[in-house]
């Protein structure tokens, strides 16, 4: 469904990302975790074709996103971290609006609108204005328009950040139903988030992919040196450790994934 070949970013001297690859199959629900300046946001900028690569391919069901970026974003669906709402609309003339500007057939838009609706839990607030919406249901509503053309490939980006509990477990609950439909890339700094909803995680590390494991491997552990199993906030901690200073005295050609491998 999505494959990434090395891709790289450069912004003037400053890299941020480096070699990038990894492979999502159709009803993948990946988390993509990260510190603040990784590069996730960039990567996933690339991957809804916002911003190109400095090098590197993407294909999108067997087509190349820079080649046909057009027909391509018509497969994708993107919550960034701050929705793109329009407050004075109501929720219902919003997605209208969405769904024609991403494509849909007019003799379909009425059966899109009234599936995500449902879908979202949103059919009781539809002839309500966005901005007197909760936090929790601008959420919704910015999943909702990501989904109304329906994208066979969606990418969300911090979508329960300043939600309360309850709104985030709904939020959660919307993203796992996606799993039948489409394939999902997930980024989030809360981390149990993650581990409720992911089948596998990719983790970011100055620019470069540092793992790419099944959640449930990857919170066993190898079970050589561990008694107890693993956390996804452990696993991340461990990766993002200072060096130590036998680290620091290994040879210059060692790589950031052979230092993070050994941490």
């Amino acid at each position: 469904m999505l494959k990434v070949k090395k891709i790289s970013k450069h912004f003037g001297s400053f890299q941020v990302l480096d070699s990038v690859s990894f492979e999502m199959n159709k009803g993948d629900i990946v988390g993509l975790l990260g510190k603040n300046g990784a590069g996730k946001t960039t990567l996933m900028r690339i991957l809804t074709s916002f911003i190109t690569p400095s090098s590197g391919t993407v294909n999108i069901d067997g087509e190349d996103i820079f080649k046909h970026s057009i027909s391509i974003r018509q497969k994708i669906g993107y919550l960034p971290e701050k929705p793109p709402l329009y407050g004075d609309m109501t929720v219902q003339y919003y997605l209208n609006f969405a769904a024609e500007i991403k494509g849909v057939p007019k003799n379909k838009r009425l059966f899109q609108l009234a599936k995500v609706l449902e879908e979202c839990d949103l059919e009781q607030v539809k002839q309500k204005t966005i901005a007197t919406l909760s936090k929790g249901y601008k959420q919704r509503v910015g999943i909702a328009q990501a989904i109304i053309h329906e994208p066979k490939l969606l990418i969300l980006d911090e979508p329960t950040s300043g939600l309360d509990p309850m709104q985030i477990q709904q939020v959660l609950a919307l993203i796992k139903n996606q799993r039948d439909q489409r394939t999902v890339l997930l980024s989030t700094h809360t981390l149990t988030e993650i581990e409720q909803v992911a089948q596998r995680v990719l983790m970011i590390k100055s620019g470069r992919i540092v793992l790419d494991d099944p959640l449930e491997a990857l919170l066993k552990g190898d079970g050589s040196t561990q008694s107890q199993p693993l956390t996804l906030e452990q696993v991340f901690i461990n990766h993002h450790q200072p060096q130590t200073l036998e680290s620091t005295t290994q040879t210059p050609e060692k790589t950031e994934l052979q230092e993070v491998s050994h941490e």
